[in-house]
C-alpha cells in the first residue's frame, strides 16, 4: 500500500491526517489497493472457487450417460423417452465478514503514513486468512451443513461427494450412475507413504474416472503439507522441479508446462499428479484437484440490484467525538457446486475419514 500512497507524494513519516492531500484522496488510494488485493485473492484461489453466483440455490448439472436404444433394422416406433441424469441440488450461504479500526483525535493527529499502512495491512491479512479458511473448511468438512437464510429459509450446503444418496454420472468404463465418496482414508500412516502405499495413485484415479484419462496424463494436482514432502520425494516415479538457477544436464528429466495461478509452490510431479506444497493443507491430509475441470466451489455474493459490492470494502466511517472508526466488510459464502472435482485423503488408520481439527 505504501507504493500507492507514494504516488500521492507521501512519505512514511508524514502525518497522514494533517496533510493537504485530503482524506478523500487517501481513502481512494486505499480502495484502489483493496481492489488489487481482492483480484489477487481471486486469482490464487481460482483453482478452488469456480465463479461468483447470486443464486442462493441451484441445480448443478453434468451430462448424463447410457446408450442409444437399438430399434432394429427398420424402426416402426419411436424410442422411449429417457430422463437425463447427472444433476444434483446445491445451495450457498451468505454472510458478512467484518473488521473495525478506530482512532482517537490525538492518535489521528500523530498518525504517520507508515502507521496507517500497518492498520490497513492488518485488515487485509485478516481478510486473506478468512477467505482461505472458509475455502478450506468448505472442502475439508465432509458433512452437509444447514444455513438459515432470512429470505429463503433453511438451505442445505453440500460438501464434495461424501457417500450420500446423490447419484453421479457413470465413471469411465461404466454405464451405470452411482453414488460416490471423495473423502478417503489411506489405511496407512503418513510415515508409511511408499511405492506400495502410494496416495497419489488413488487420488489421481478417483478424479480421472469422472473426467476422463488423457494420453500423456492429465492436469491433476495434489496439495500437500511440507510434512509429507520427504516421503513424496522418495517415490520412484517422483520428478522434481528444476532449480531455476541451475541448468539441467542433457540426461536429466525436466518438467514442462507447470501450472500457474495457484497457492503454494510446485515441487514436482509423480504418478500423473503435480505435487504442490502448501502448508495451509493440514499435516497428514492431501487434497487433489483436476485443473481442467470446473473447480469445486462457488461463491455466493449479493445480487447486483442491491448495490452491495463484492470483496473487501470500506463500508462505513463513524465519527463520534473524540473517536473515529472505520468498518470493513466482505460479504460472501462458499459451498460445493461441482462435488466431483476434489478428493481429500486423510493419511491414517482410524477406519474412516476424520475432519481436520478446526474445520468442523
Amino acid at each position: 500500500m505504501a507504493s500507492i500512497l507514494g504516488k500521492l507524494g507521501l512519505n512514511d513519516t508524514d502525518r497522514v491526517f494533517q496533510l493537504t492531500t485530503g482524506q478523500a484522496v487517501i481513502y481512494e488510494a486505499i480502495a484502489e489497493h483493496m481492489a488489487m488485493v481482492n483480484m489477487e485473492i481471486d486469482r490464487v484461489l481460482s483453482v478452488f472457487i469456480n465463479t461468483n453466483t447470486e443464486n442462493y440455490k441451484e441445480r448443478y448439472k453434468l451430462p448424463g450417460g447410457g446408450k442409444l436404444q437399438n430399434m432394429g433394422f427398420d424402426p416402426q416406433s419411436r424410442p422411449g423417452v429417457v430422463k437425463t441424469t447427472g444433476q444434483w441440488d446445491v445451495a450457498y450461504p451468505l454472510a458478512s465478514h467484518q473488521a473495525g479500526v478506530g482512532w482517537s483525535k490525538v492518535s489521528m493527529a500523530y498518525m504517520s503514513v507508515a502507521d496507517l499502512e500497518r492498520h490497513v495491512s492488518t485488515v487485509l491479512k485478516q481478510n486473506i486468512n478468512t477467505v482461505r479458511f472458509e475455502t478450506l473448511k468448505a472442502i475439508f468438512n465432509n458433512a452437509q451443513d444447514t444455513f438459515s437464510d432470512p429470505l429463503h429459509g433453511s438451505l442445505s450446503i453440500e460438501p464434495l461427494a461424501n457417500g450420500d444418496s446423490v447419484v453421479y454420472p457413470p465413471v469411465v468404463g461404466s454405464d451405470t450412475e452411482a453414488t460416490d465418496n471423495h473423502y478417503l482414508e489411506s489405511g496407512y500412516a503418513a510415515s508409511a507413504i511408499s511405492d506400495s502405499n502410494n496416495p497419489y495413485v488413488t487420488i489421481e484415479a478417483e478424479l480421472v474416472e469422472h473426467f476422463g484419462k488423457s494420453q500423456g496424463n492429465d492436469n491433476v494436482a495434489v496439495f500437500i503439507n511440507s510434512a509429507q514432502k520427504a516421503k513424496t520425494e522418495d517415490l520412484t516415479d517422483f520428478v522434481e522441479v528444476t532449480d531455476r538457477f541451475v541448468v539441467p544436464g542433457t540426461q536429466t528429466s525436466t518438467l514442462t508446462g507447470l501450472p500457474v495461478a495457484h497457492p503454494g509452490r510446485v515441487i514436482g510431479r509423480t504418478n500423473g499428479c503435480w505435487v504442490i506444497e502448501w502448508d495451509w493443507i493440514p499435516a497428514s491430509y492431501m487434497l487433489g484437484i483436476h485443473f481442467d475441470a470446473d473447480p469445486p466451489l462457488k461463491r455466493r455474493v449479493d445480487p447486483s440490484d442491491t448495490g452491495l459490492s463484492t470483496g473487501l470494502q470500506l463500508v462505513y466511517q463513524d465519527m463520534d467525538f473524540p473517536f473515529e472508526a472505520e468498518y470493513w466488510d466482505n460479504r460472501f459464502g462458499l459451498g460445493a457446486g461441482n462435488r466431483l472435482n476434489g478428493v481429500v485423503m486423510e493419511l491414517g488408520t482410524g477406519g474412516t475419514y476424520s475432519v481436520p481439527t478446526g474445520y468442523n
